[in-house]
């Protein structure tokens, strides 16, 4: 059972499924394992969740800009 797992901010339905989609179809292309085989978690966190550069990722994107 192989598992593939994604850490993301908050993502829309159809993006979910074209990640699912799209990383099954390539582990299963590059490994000649069936897609039925695969596994996928998406992670999302919210950007307050995340830490960059010493600051909480929506300050340091806003002093990028």
């Amino acid at each position: 059972m192989p598992f593939i797992e994604m850490k993301t901010a908050k993502t829309t339905t159809e993006q979910k499924e074209k990640l699912v989609e799209g990383f099954t179809r390539v582990a299963s292309e590059t490994l000649g394992m069936p897609a039925s085989a695969f596994y996928v978690l998406i992670e999302e966190n919210e950007p307050e969740n995340w830490g960059v550069g010493g600051k909480l990722l929506p300050k340091f994107m806003a002093e990028k800009k």
